[in-house]
């Protein structure tokens, strides 16, 4: 018998909120909202019917896109 690892593509709001390390009222609020100023922007989603769902590839890339920052004070580019 073999047995074979199915590799998650498509993440749940909780799964998404678990992986990406926010709450799910995060994703919920700004998904309804939209982008807000002054507001982190949301991870992408798709819908499938009624269904939520995040794309792991997404999700990476919305990581990969924020500013590593070494302190608060510091701003992008620039050392204070």
């Amino acid at each position: 018998m073999t047995t074979s690892t199915v590799v998650k593509r498509a993440f749940t709001e909780q799964e998404t909120a678990a992986y990406i390390g926010m709450s799910r009222s995060f994703l919920r609020q700004s998904r309804m909202e939209g982008q807000r100023k002054n507001r982190t922007m949301a991870p992408p989603f798709i819908k499938i019917g009624r269904a939520v769902r995040y794309l792991k590839e997404d999700l990476d890339q919305w990581l990969e896109s924020h500013t590593k920052r070494d302190h608060l004070s510091q701003k992008e580019g620039t050392y204070v």
